[in-house]
């Protein structure tokens, strides 16, 4: 079954990239009011809910962000996931003025450089059992 995010919102992320798993935990920790879900883009689950949406199911160097049935990605999934965290982050918002092609451009230069800049794991990351709920699998 694929999850819609009526509920909550789904931040699908690329799971071997530690910038992109720092960037969840990031979000776990800004967001008291437990708002999204998560699913590493390599995961079944991410995969179908990609498809699902009509993304790019090959496209792992952005952050997708489902919200209700529309799916968000690059600069303007980040920072549609930032008007959502708590202190100051919303304010972030700010530059969803800025056109997309223009944000986008140093949102690909960073993420043509993630894994130069930050490093890369063979496997996806694994939630804590705190964690663990907000991370969809298959079975959910």
């Amino acid at each position: 079954m694929i999850p819609t995010s009526g509920v909550y919102s789904i931040v699908l992320f690329d799971g071997q990239c530690n910038l992109c798993n720092g960037s969840v935990k990031f979000i776990i920790r800004h967001d008291p009011l437990r708002q999204f879900r998560f699913a590493p883009l390599q995961s079944d689950i991410g995969r179908k809910i990609v498809a699902a949406h009509g993304g790019d199911r090959s496209d792992r160097d952005s952050i997708l962000l489902l919200e209700g049935d529309r799916l968000y990605d690059r600069s303007t999934a980040a920072l549609r996931i930032a008007r959502r965290l708590n202190g100051p982050l919303p304010l972030l918002a700010l530059l969803l003025i800025i056109p997309p092609p223009i944000r986008n451009l140093v949102y690909r230069w960073i993420a043509r450089n993630r894994y130069r800049w930050f490093g890369r794991s063979d496997t996806c990351m694994i939630p804590s059992e705190v964690n663990r709920a907000r991370f969809l699998s298959d079975a959910d």
